[in-house]
């Protein structure tokens, strides 16, 4: 027998995904491939697998907790002989040296005894000035500081913001490591920086020594090991979007650009942030806005759910005053999906036009092809098509294939085309994207369109998975209706609404004929998009799908 941990696999780069729900407990018996537990991020939700077949000794996570990559989840006693990874427990005892404490111990001791001699015979509280530097973070690229947060004079407390510096990737603020008075501003914003060099010359009565890395050697030296805070807000990478700003402020308090100090207060008095409204530059979130939302919620003039600008709020009602009732909370996918059609409602001047598609040949093509789809082991539905005929629309029709940037000044165009199809699952909407539909066949197309429905209906998405889109069909299949107007999946600018097909008298000149038609509701962003961009890429559309031989071309 041997005891082995199970960590988190790669999850596409989602951090913090919170637990939803345990799939086993202490003492269950598991199998290679059995599920775990539930991860839900802030794209999509995933079941995690067993990479062991045994027995449950302990779960070591619980509904709530927020795992990353290589977070561990479980021990599994397994029929593995020794070679087995040991426990990191029983690594940490046995690293123990002649002395008595542990050897990790051992080397921290090392490192801080040096500072605090020199505190001490400097007097100990006695104010110090200490430098804080860019730590580590990530890359030796240098990096631009676009924000100071503080100026000379200022009193600032430990974890206190003092400049926010910008990647291609990401923005991060470097908290002070101490509290005390800034003496001096050693940088300027729109300077390139890179890690170990000198941001803020700052005076300290902190008593207690500092602790700071192997190797390090100094108080200032100790600021090079200072993390910066996982919370930080960075530039969420959703799809096809051409911005820079800190974060996505709409569903999650950690997507909310705000420092720290910041975080902990809110934590101390119990404010989710996300129903915050920053004052600071780009929407940052300041101690005072915290305490601002707190003195409006003890008069009662806080709002109740996060609304556009100048908009009344929704009353709440006790709906049990006139009956019985049974209150659901709603998961975060659900939550997050709501936050984003209301923003893009809010901002996206809609315009939806509606045309139906003549599929008549395409539906007898499609079903005679149902023997070699077997065969294949697939299945050809009339998404693969759909997909196919938008990818020539958005190739010969640019404008669908592009996003306008944050300010409004410009327009990016793509010179790729991944779609996005919309899937109804049992925990809400998720839409997985399509990479490369114009380079793809229709068999191709249409494995593809099986696989990643499966995995949405399954929670296994991962967000890379759900990321990248230039335009989304939502296809109510065979659920019913005629029409709907769907809501841009800003920074999209397109979305393509399916309906249910049906058989109608169309006249061809002499006679009614049945035809197979299918309605189709197009809508766009009318800040980008006008009504001849609309019916051109409607008329294309049309024609493709009435003659799916032109897709050859």
């Amino acid at each position: 027998m041997a005891k082995q941990q199970i960590t988190v696999p790669d999850i596409g780069g989602a951090e913090g995904a919170e637990v939803i729900e345990l799939l086993v407990a202490a003492g269950d018996q598991i199998e290679l491939e059995q599920g775990l537990l539930v991860l839900e991020s802030d794209k999509a939700s995933m079941e995690i697998p067993s990479t062991l077949a045994g027995k449950v000794l302990q779960v070591l996570v619980k509904v709530g907790d927020e795992l990353s990559e290589g977070h561990p989840i479980v021990v599994v006693e397994t029929e593995a002989e020794a070679e087995a990874e040991p426990e990191p427990e029983s690594s940490a005892d046995t690293a123990e040296p002649e002395g008595g404490s542990p050897a990790g111990e051992a080397v921290q001791d090392a490192d801080v005894e040096p500072v605090a001699a020199e505190q001490a015979s400097s007097g100990g509280g006695a104010p110090s000035e200490i430098t804080v530097e860019v730590p580590d973070i990530g890359t030796d690229d240098a990096v631009d500081v676009i924000e100071l947060c503080v100026k000379p004079g200022d009193e600032v407390a430990e974890g206190d913001s003092l400049v926010v510096l910008e990647s291609d990737k990401a923005s991060m603020e470097v908290p002070s490591p101490r509290a005390g008075k800034v003496i001096r501003m050693l940088v300027k914003e729109g300077a390139a920086v890179r890690e170990g060099d000198p941001l803020v010359l700052l005076e300290s009565a902190r008593d207690e020594p500092v602790e700071v890395s192997a190797g390090g050697d100094s108080p200032a030296a100790s600021t090079e090991s200072t993390p910066v805070d996982d919370s930080v807000a960075q530039a969420p990478a959703t799809a096809g979007a051409a911005t820079s700003q800190p974060a996505a402020r709409d569903s999650d308090d950690t997507l909310v650009y705000a420092g720290p100090a910041v975080r902990k207060l809110a934590r101390e008095l119990g404010v989710d942030l996300a129903k915050v409204t920053g004052s600071g530059p780009r929407e940052r979130v300041l101690k005072e806005d915290v305490q601002g939302f707190v003195q409006r919620a003890l008069s009662g003039k806080a709002p109740v759910a996060a609304v556009g600008a100048g908009l009344p709020t929704v009353p709440d009602v006790d709906f049990s005053a006139f009956g019985a009732v049974e209150t659901v909370p709603r998961t975060k996918l659900d939550k997050l999906t709501a936050a984003n059609m209301q923003r893009s409602w809010l901002n996206v001047p809609h315009v939806t036009q509606f045309d139906d598609a003549d599929i008549t040949d395409l539906e007898a093509f499609r079903k005679s092809m149902k023997g070699e789809a077997e065969q294949r082991g697939t299945r050809l539905t009339p998404m693969p098509f759909l997909l196919k005929a938008c990818a020539t629309a958005l190739r010969d029709n640019p404008k669908f294939n592009a996003s306008v940037t944050a300010d409004g000044e410009s327009l990016v165009y793509k010179h790729y085309v991944h779609i996005g199809m919309a899937v109804d699952t049992p925990v809400g909407l998720m839409v997985p994207v399509i990479r490369d539909v114009d380079r793809k066949s229709i068999w191709e197309l249409a494995d593809e369109v099986v696989e990643l429905a499966e995995k949405a209906r399954e929670r296994k998405l991962k967000p890379a998975e759900m990321q990248g889109g230039c335009f989304t069909i939502s296809s109510l299949g065979n659920i019913g209706g005629n029409g709907f107007s769907p809501i841009v999946n800003t920074p999209e600018v397109g979305i393509l609404g399916v309906s249910r097909a049906a058989v109608k008298p169309v006249w061809d000149g002499q006679a009614f004929q049945p035809r197979t038609l299918l309605p189709l509701s197009l809508s766009y962003d009318h800040r980008v998009i006008n009504g001849g961009d609309a019916g051109r890429f409607c008329t294309q559309l049309v024609t493709l799908l009435g003659d799916i031989r032109r897709l050859l071309f």
